[in-house]
């Protein structure tokens, strides 16, 4: 198990980046908010508690009809477009990453006191927390896949790609418990809510794509929306 807490300072989040997830470029839209959204930001960095963990299994068997793949003993049901990225891995690193339930409490209290613009923008400050701390730990694997002379893919989740939820049941049968602070309730879903978790392919034979979101057809995603992408 490798474990991390990232400073927020390294997550290399500032007002712009989250002005432009709420949909807003340079521009008086922008200016009417920037106040605002810098004086949320600095609350949710003095409060939030961002964490990641990874471990590294080999992939002990795939099987190209039932686009599966085991992991000691867990069988994971990968959705062809899944499948196909990883199917030339050697290793998977199974991780787990979360901004912590502090940013989601500031929400729910912005709410309460009657604040939904707020509210929305520390909803899209913790999934941009949430992702950062994915990308950093996107690195940290990348680190170790170099020190075994490998190579490595992007990273997967259960609910993208079409990739059933349902498997973060066994994806979290792989991690200890309660790792980084982050549960699954009923419906397969975690809490705290921005949190990720998912697959990295290790191997000699994979690779990074540097633009996969021409690989997902979700277009309520926060960072694959088109037209967010463009502002």
């Amino acid at each position: 198990m490798n474990s991390f807490e990232f400073d927020f300072h390294d997550l290399e989040i500032d007002a712009p980046s989250i002005g432009r997830l709420l949909g807003y470029g340079e521009g008086n839209l922008y200016n009417v908010f920037s106040d605002l959204i810098r004086e949320l930001l600095g609350n949710a960095s003095r409060v939030c508690s961002v964490k990641a963990e990874y471990r590294i299994f080999h992939a002990a068997e795939w099987n190209d009809k039932a686009k599966t793949v085991t992991l000691t003993g867990v069988v994971f049901r990968l959705n062809d477009i899944v499948y196909k990225q990883l199917g030339k891995a050697e290793s998977i690193a199974i991780f787990v990453c979360t901004a912590g339930p502090e940013v989601e409490k500031l929400a729910r209290q912005a709410m309460e006191d009657g604040d939904p613009l707020a509210c929305c923008i520390y909803d899209i400050i913790g999934s941009a927390i949430a992702e950062s701390a994915a990308r950093l730990l996107h690195d940290e694997v990348r680190k170790a896949a170099v020190l075994m002379a490998k190579n490595i893919t992007n990273r997967y989740s259960p609910g993208y790609c079409g990739w059933d939820v349902s498997d973060q049941y066994a994806l979290f049968a792989l991690m200890p418990d309660n790792s980084c602070g982050v549960r699954l309730n009923d419906s397969a879903l975690m809490s705290p809510e921005k949190s990720v978790s998912g697959m990295i392919g290790i191997g000699r034979d994979v690779s990074f794509d540097p633009y996969p979101c021409s690989l997902c057809h979700r277009t309520e995603c926060l960072f694959g929306n088109p037209r967010r992408r463009q502002l």
